[in-house]
């Protein structure tokens, strides 16, 4: 016989909090208008209750998929919200997750219980339902702050890109008023050497710059072999 107690147990929910990068190199996020009360036609991150058996995970990836079409997407644990009052229809506990995704290669398409799906860009986005506000900025301060040491941004850049492609995508999630010096830029992402050079821009009116991809298996090697000091001080450069 399974075991059972009388402690109240809250409600166990995922939210996704999935940005992606438009051609003009915007940063946005992808919203949900919702069809069912509470907060009905408000805009909203992807979501839902969790299953009784189901991993958090699990849960996160389903209702992203179910809501907007999106799948086969990396997720991040970002954090957990727990505040009392945070969702009008009792005790509701919601493990957030965050996600980087280029734009051109996920299409989306509303279904389950919302009632449009559409990118935003993060400067100027529509009111929220529930917390959703706080958790958008808890995710936008995390990935600001993990750009610095980590190379997360290259999901966001189509496999090949300029230098300069990136160094506009590292000014877009900073904020920076200023655009980075170049040199400096430069010489810290590569002596990551987590690049490859894999040709040159073709049919451009101007010298055509060198283009790259993102060596994640090289990566992943580094890490594992420790070095995260070398990685650390790769990205932490002067703003």
């Amino acid at each position: 016989m399974p075991y059972t107690y009388d402690y109240p147990r809250p409600a166990v929910s995922v939210d996704c909090v999935v940005f992606g990068l438009d051609e003009s190199s915007a940063l946005k996020v992808l919203l949900i208008q919702r069809a069912r009360a509470p907060f009905q036609d408000h805009w909203a991150l992807p979501g839902g209750f969790v299953d009784m058996d189901e991993p958090l995970e699990t849960a996160a990836l389903r209702e992203l998929e179910e809501e907007t079409g999106m799948k086969e997407v990396f997720i991040e644990q970002l954090y957990t919200f727990g505040e009392p009052e945070r969702d009008p229809r009792g005790r509701v506990i919601s493990v957030a997750y965050y996600a980087l995704v280029n734009l051109a290669s996920h299409p989306v398409q509303a279904a389950d219980d919302a009632k449009k799906v559409a990118w935003f860009a993060v400067d100027r986005l529509p009111p929220l339902a529930f917390d959703h506000s706080q958790i958008l900025s808890t995710a936008l301060t995390r990935l600001r702050a993990k750009v610095r040491y980590q190379p997360i941004g290259f999901e966001l850049l189509p496999e090949r890109f300029t230098l300069s492609q990136l160094q506009r995508l590292y000014e877009t999630i900073l904020g920076v008023p200023e655009p980075l010096n170049k040199r400096n830029f430069r010489k810290r992402i590569l002596q990551m050497g987590v690049l490859k050079e894999v040709g040159k821009q073709k049919g451009v009116s101007h010298r055509p710059a060198k283009l790259y991809s993102f060596d994640r298996e090289k990566y992943e090697r580094l890490a594992r072999e420790k070095y995260e000091d070398l990685l650390r001080r790769g990205l932490d450069f002067e703003i």
